[in-house]
């Protein structure tokens, strides 16, 4: 361990003191689950966070997404923000850390119950352990740590607990970016606590578009398909294209973007569901489908054109439009996030590699999200320019059975992230 002061010092021994408090906070997060969807227990879980944060000298506020569909009675909407004002006179700078409390289903394959928040061999397992209520919990006890050594750090610290980033954070950090809480305006860096390693800083990531295409046939009766057209045959026509045409083509475009692991530089496309015909339950008649849809789910490159992006998959639907009379199409835009990078030469950067350095004696690689996160809102919306993500637990851990963090990892971070504050609010 590489430490700038006594004070430095102090403050890393008293992250390890307070270990098994922090564990013990992310095991509480864990317990609620926090489901997405539909946006199970959000209000208790902001509330919770809220309450160590309060706890630990923050003032602290609840921004519910007011105005959104998603936002309803039943499924509230509910983030939550602690600010801590530090010695000095002014309001900036602020650092602002961020993480969703949401998660995806546990689904099959666990070999323990997975809202317990067990600890097995240094290893905190649970859904949400790695993505991300490990981190909630390495950033908030990393300033607790700084506050109870009686430092005073100059500038504000804001912690932030959000929704829905699952889904695309529409409702958590996208709203609060609109509505002004993380701005250009008023902060000025941004650590966004997901887990890509506690050795690893992460610039940004890749684009992702999400389109919906459905194909229109002709219904007649299943002994007779030839007075009909099917919708299904049709799309399995699209889709021999696509894979078979469009993605060989993408494979060859390959990102600057230092991306991790190094295979997904590729542009990528992937069929995420396809519906057509009657549905599986129930007592099936003989007909022929008049309706298929399909969601693909595109990830493009910094080096791409959004426009290019979207008219190739349009394209290819209009040559077999085309090409073949009976093929009817129709499509509907779902989803679009442009790529994101921070420069890798500012302050921000460089102060978090330099306390990775100072924490673990190896230099950080810089890398790049394969997938989206919410640094999309924070910089396209809310025009913060230094924005990284930067948090405990294995990004391929993510939504898996038996998803753990090490304990370690948790408390390593937690290290990272106080030197971090102390340098960048000195």
């Amino acid at each position: 361990m590489q430490v700038a002061s006594r004070a430095e010092e102090a403050v890393v021994v008293r992250v390890d003191a307070m270990a098994d408090e922090a564990v013990g906070f992310a095991q509480e997060l864990i317990r609620i689950p926090t489901l997405n969807p539909p946006g199970d227990r959000y209000a208790e879980c902001a509330r919770h966070i809220g309450g160590k944060l309060n706890e630990f000298g923050y003032d602290v506020a609840y921004v519910e997404a007011d105005g959104l569909a998603e936002h309803t009675a039943t499924h509230p909407r509910v983030n939550v923000i602690g600010t801590m004002t530090g010695a000095g006179a002014g309001k900036r700078p602020l650092l602002h850390f961020n993480g969703h409390f949401d998660v995806v289903p546990a689904g099959a394959g666990w070999t323990m119950d997975p809202f317990a928040g067990f600890v097995v061999d240094g290893k905190l397992y649970g859904r949400g352990a790695s993505d991300q209520k490990a981190g909630i919990a390495a950033s908030i006890f990393a300033i607790e740590a700084i506050r109870r050594e009686g430092i005073r750090l100059n500038g504000v610290v804001e912690q932030s607990g959000t929704v829905d980033e699952e889904s695309g954070g529409f409702a958590g950090v996208a709203y609060l970016a609109a509505h002004g809480h993380i701005h250009r305006d008023r902060t000025d860096y941004v650590i966004i606590t997901e887990p890509l390693g506690v050795g690893r800083v992460c610039l940004g990531h890749r684009g992702v578009y999400w389109l919906r295409v459905a194909t229109l046939g002709r219904m007649a009766h299943g002994s007779m398909p030839f007075l009909g057209v099917n919708a299904i045959a049709k799309m399995a026509d699209f889709l021999h294209a696509v894979e078979h045409r469009l993605v060989p083509q993408m494979r060859e475009r390959i990102t600057s973007m230092p991306v991790e692991p190094a295979e997904a530089r590729r542009a990528s496309l992937n069929i995420n569901a396809i519906m057509g015909g009657q549905p599986e339950t129930g007592m099936q008649t003989p007909c022929v489908a008049d309706l298929c849809e399909a969601i693909l789910d595109r990830r493009f490159l910094l080096e791409e054109r959004f426009e290019d992006v979207r008219g190739e998959i349009l394209a290819m639907l209009d040559a077999l439009a085309a090409a073949d009379p009976d093929f009817r199409y129709r499509t509907e835009d779902l989803m679009t996030v442009y790529p994101v990078q921070t420069d890798a030469s500012c302050r921000l950067v460089r102060e978090v590699s330099g306390a990775v350095r100072s924490v673990t004696g190896a230099d950080p690689p810089l890398i790049a999200s394969p997938g989206t996160y919410d640094q999309k809102h924070v910089m396209r919306m809310g025009l913060v320019d230094q924005c990284i993500a930067y948090g405990p637990g294995l990004l391929h851990m993510s939504h898996q059975p038996d998803e753990y963090c090490e304990v370690a990892d948790l408390v390593a971070s937690a290290k990272v992230m106080a030197l971090t504050a102390m340098r960048l609010l000195d």
